[in-house]
C-alpha cells in the first residue's frame, strides 16, 4: 500500500490510525493537505467517517484570516417629508344605526270641524273704532290698528273652546321691534291665556288671570316668526286639558302646561310697545273639535 501524506495542523495521526496510512504536512504550505505521488484514489474511498472529520478539521489553516468586516453604511439622507395640500377624504365609516321610531304626532285627536270664520259677520267679534285703536271687520279680514303705546283685542264670544284645535293667519302691515300681536285662548271675562308673537322674531306666553300677570315661558326665538312687517304667519293651537301644543306654519313650536282655564273664548290682539303705529289683519279661522285622551305612563319596577 502507498503512503498518503497529509497535514493534520502539523501532527500525524494517532497510533490507531488506518495501518498503513500515514500522514504529512504539505511541503508547500502549512495547513494543506496533499497526497503523496502516485496515491491511489480508492484508497480515499476507505477511510471513515471518523478519518474523513479529521481531515476536514486538518484542512483547515493554522491561522485562518479575520473575517473581512463589512463596510460601514454611508449616511443616506432621509426622505423629505411633502406636505399634501390636498389630501384625500377618508372614507367614511358607515353607522349602523338602531331603527328610528316614528316621530310621534304632536296633534293627535284632531276631528270634525267645529266652525269656520271668513270674518264676514260682523256681530260675531268684539269691533272699536276709535282716534287711538280699531278692530274692524271689512272684506273678510279683521283689521287690528293702534296708535304708538296702544293695544287692543277682539273676541268671539259666542263659542267656549275646551279641547279643540285652532288655525288663523296674521298679517303684518306695520310692527317693529318689541311691538306684537297674537291670539287669546280660554278666555273668560279678564281671564285668558296669551300667546304672544313679536315682531323681533321672539315667541312667549302668558296667564292673565283677574288683570294679573303671570309669564309661563321665556321668550324664544323661531325661523317661524316674521321679522317685522311685511310678513304673514299661520298660527296653529292644540289645546286638550291642561296641555296647549303651539304651531306655526303647520311646525311645532313648544308645549304648556298649565291647568287654571279648562275653557272660554278665542280672540286675537296686538300691541304697540314703542313710538311707532301697528297693524295687523286676521283671516281664515278653523277649528276642529279634538277627542285625544293622554297615555297613562306605566310605573317602572
Amino acid at each position: 500500500m502507498r503512503n498518503i501524506y497529509m497535514s493534520l495542523r502539523g501532527a500525524t495521526l494517532a497510533p490507531h490510525a488506518s495501518a498503513g496510512v500515514a500522514t504529512r504536512q504539505s511541503p508547500t504550505r502549512r495547513g494543506d493537505c496533499s497526497l503523496a505521488p502516485g496515491a491511489s484514489a480508492g484508497v480515499v474511498g476507505k477511510i471513515t467517517l471518523l478519518a474523513m472529520t479529521l481531515i476536514l478539521a486538518a484542512c483547515l489553516p493554522l491561522n485562518p484570516l479575520p473575517a473581512t468586516e463589512p463596510p460601514l453604511p454611508t449616511d443616506t439622507p432621509l426622505p423629505t417629508a411633502t406636505t399634501d395640500w390636498f389630501p384625500a377624504s377618508a372614507t367614511p365609516t358607515l353607522n349602523v344605526l338602531p331603527p328610528s321610531t316614528a316621530t310621534p304626532e304632536m296633534n293627535p285627536g284632531i276631528g270634525r270641524e267645529l266652525f269656520t270664520d271668513n270674518f264676514s259677520d260682523k256681530t260675531l267679534w268684539d269691533t272699536v273704532d276709535s282716534n287711538l285703536a280699531s278692530a274692524i271687520i271689512k272684506d273678510h279680514h279683521l283689521t287690528l290698528a293702534i296708535e304708538p303705546g296702544v293695544s287692543v283685542a277682539s273676541l268671539r264670544r259666542d263659542v267656549n273652546l275646551g279641547n279643540f284645535y285652532a288655525e288663523i293667519t296674521a298679517r303684518i302691515a306695520l310692527c317693529r321691534a318689541d311691538d306684537n300681536y297674537g291670539i287669546l285662548i280660554r278666555s273668560t271675562g279678564d281671564s285668558f291665556y296669551r300667546f304672544i308673537f313679536s315682531c323681533n322674531g321672539l315667541i312667549h306666553v302668558e296667564r292673565i288671570k283677574s288683570s294679573v300677570r303671570l309669564l309661563l315661558s321665556e321668550p324664544v326665538p323661531s325661523g317661524d316668526v316674521p321679522m317685522g312687517a311685511p310678513g304673514e304667519v299661520r298660527i296653529g293651537i292644540w289645546a286638550v286639558g291642561s296641555e296647549m301644543r303651539l304651531f306655526l306654519n303647520g311646525r311645532y313650536q313648544f308645549t304648556i302646561i298649565e291647568k287654571t282655564f279648562p275653557s272660554g273664548a278665542f280672540g286675537v290682539f296686538a300691541q304697540s310697545r314703542g313710538d311707532s303705529p301697528v297693524t295687523v289683519t286676521f283671516s281664515d279661522l278653523k277649528v276642529y273639535d279634538v277627542n285625544y285622551i293622554a297615555p297613562t305612563m306605566t310605573p317602572s319596577p
